[in-house]
């Protein structure tokens, strides 16, 4: 780790690794935040176990900065190991996708020939817990780097599913200064924004306006306090359920249709008459954690208003995005200096003492949650500030929430020993005991999970291959 440089009021010579560097869509959005700041300059080690693709965000990163609306200067190297890419680095991110579309493919529609629909697949559910087998590993290899090569620096994860590779980070280092950032309860904050404009004609509200205490797992995160200005706005979100309940409040004309990633917030409006809190994910990861009201059918997806993104949406997706990045890096289209919305960069000017800032992470439960386990990874709010990250307190969860919320924990908790030590019956149990899977029987489940097992070959440790025969 270098020497910082305060100048100017600002922090000038800081050593950035990104793992997962040749991102096509996140690695952008973060070198244009960085571009945007004028109070930090430095250089970007870019990772990637696809060269090409970290050499192309090299290039792309380079005119970004070069930029003459860019405020900083930053420059983009990449490098060929782990080792290359951490050693004096000051701030590491991890934004990787566990394996390809290939593997996630079997993730999410393998399970459909047992009636199990996933909206997204990524977190829980079958899907969930075949990406965190893939991940798990990978994971290890990650924090037994930073342990090696810059164990005192930052750490900011943004791969999924979330809780599961934080506490991969914990298990394997459990000094690491590590956090994971979700931008889902963003959203929330902006559907309460849209209400006040909908409801009160006040418009103009930013999100950050919007002061929520925040509680819960990545991706199952609630509400039970929000304000604007002193205004208590639970009574008014009531109210706008009430208006909204029946046809949903589709923000970009009913494109909840378009199998993407909106949605009409059936499923919070839902949620909050069912438990009093305001659920603040998407409703495509919220359906997921209550299936069998959520995701019974395609045909109740839809009455819902929301979409089951399939993986053919993904792939189609990828190809726009490579296509994006060859004229990018060709020249052919111009880079622009737009924010992305994130909020990576800004917690990283809090913790190099540039400001607090008050967020939601992922971090270890230290207490913030009083009845979760002690070290299951939740969300709540977090300060930050120089040289530190202070979890808040959110307290306890509802009696008639908590033991749906618990379920979860308990089954990240194992999904995280079962990948660790590959223990063939802890995963299925896990597996089988997931909400989605409760109308398949046993034998039925070890068929889907030995069969979803063996589509991960390739990203398998040998323990795991010799049980499922490959």
């Amino acid at each position: 780790m270098n020497e910082l440089r305060y100048e100017d009021g600002g922090v000038k010579g800081i050593n950035a690794a990104y793992i997962g560097g040749g991102s096509r869509g996140w690695a952008w959005g973060f070198m244009r935040d960085l571009a945007a700041d004028r109070r930090m300059e430095g250089e970007v080690r870019l990772y990637d176990i696809d060269r090409k693709a970290a050499r192309n965000n090299a290039v792309i990163g380079a005119r970004i900065s070069a930029h003459s609306d860019a405020a900083s200067k930053w420059v983009y190297v990449t490098s060929g190991s782990l080792r290359e890419a951490l050693t004096g680095a000051d701030i590491v991110v991890i934004s990787i996708l566990p394996a390809t579309f290939k593997e996630m493919e079997s993730d999410v529609h393998a399970p459909e020939r047992y009636g199990v629909w996933q909206s997204v697949g990524d977190t829980v559910g079958p899907g969930g817990f075949m990406r965190a087998m893939r991940a798990i590993p990978m994971y290890v290899e990650i924090a037994e780097a930073i342990r090696d090569y810059a164990p005192k620096a930052w750490v900011i994860n943004y791969t999924n599913p979330m809780g599961v590779c934080m506490r991969t980070l914990y298990e394997v280092f459990p000094e690491i200064k590590a956090f994971g950032c979700c931008h889902e309860v963003f959203g929330a904050q902006k559907l309460l924004a849209d209400m006040l404009a909908d409801l009160r004609g006040i418009t103009g509200v930013s999100r950050r306006e919007i002061k929520v205490n925040v509680s819960g797992l990545n991706h199952f995160t609630w509400f039970d306090s929000a304000s604007y200005k002193g205004m208590d706005l639970f009574p008014l979100y009531e109210e706008f359920i009430q208006k909204y309940y029946e046809t949903g409040f589709a923000e970009k004309d009913d494109n909840w249709m378009n199998n993407s990633f909106e949605c009409a917030h059936r499923v919070k409006f839902d949620l909050f008459r069912r438990y009093g809190l305001i659920a603040a994910a998407g409703d495509r990861h919220l359906a997921e954690f209550m299936p069998n009201v959520y995701l019974t059918s395609p045909e109740t997806v839809k009455g819902w208003k929301f979409g089951l993104t399939s993986v053919k949406w993904r792939f189609d997706d990828l190809e726009k995005r490579l296509a994006i990045s060859e004229s990018l890096v060709r020249g052919d289209t111009p880079v622009e200096i737009t924010p992305s919305g994130e909020e990576g960069h800004l917690l990283i000017k809090a913790l190099l003492g540039l400001g607090d800032l008050v967020s939601n992470v992922n971090l270890p439960n230290k207490g913030q949650i009083e009845n979760l386990p002690r070290e299951v990874v939740v969300e709540t709010n977090a300060i930050f500030r120089g040289g530190e990250i202070r979890p808040v307190l959110a307290g306890a969860l509802p009696p008639n929430l908590l033991p749906i919320v618990a379920e979860h924990a308990h089954n990240q908790e194992n999904t995280v020993k079962a990948g660790l030590f590959c223990d063939y019956k802890l995963g299925l149990s896990t597996f089988a005991n997931d909400p989605s899977m409760r109308n398949v029987n046993l034998a039925d489940a070890e068929e889907l999970y030995i069969s979803m097992l063996k589509a991960q070959e390739a990203y398998l440790p040998e323990p795991w291959r010799k049980y499922v025969g490959l």
